[in-house]
């Protein structure tokens, strides 16, 4: 078991929704896809996962979240590592090959 503390706000119930309704959908219409060939085969009825998908997306952005439970150790900005954003440190700067350098 896990010691997480899981939220039970409106929003992030509905969002745990989302797996269970996928997996429902799908086997639905492969339900119906084995059934009856031709119009309700899979390539006709596959928009119907993605209308689940978005009203579940829609009911969870509208939902309130009124006893949210966020994350407990938030991780700040600038200790997140990037690999765009990463920029090495030099501690001697790069020789150019010019007249106004004095090398050897």
């Amino acid at each position: 078991m896990s010691a997480q503390v899981r939220c039970t706000c409106s929003r992030c119930t509905i969002r745990g929704l989302m797996g269970p309704a996928v997996i429902t959908t799908l086997g639905i219409l492969f339900l119906l896809n084995e059934l009856r060939h031709g119009y309700l085969s899979f390539g006709h009825t596959f928009p119907v996962l993605l209308i689940v998908i978005g009203a579940i997306l829609l009911a969870s952005a509208l939902a309130p979240m009124d006893g949210h439970i966020g994350v407990a150790h938030p991780v700040h900005p600038r200790r997140r590592w990037h690999p765009l954003h990463h920029r090495l440190r030099r501690t001697t700067p790069i020789p150019t090959l010019g007249k106004e350098n004095n090398l050897p």
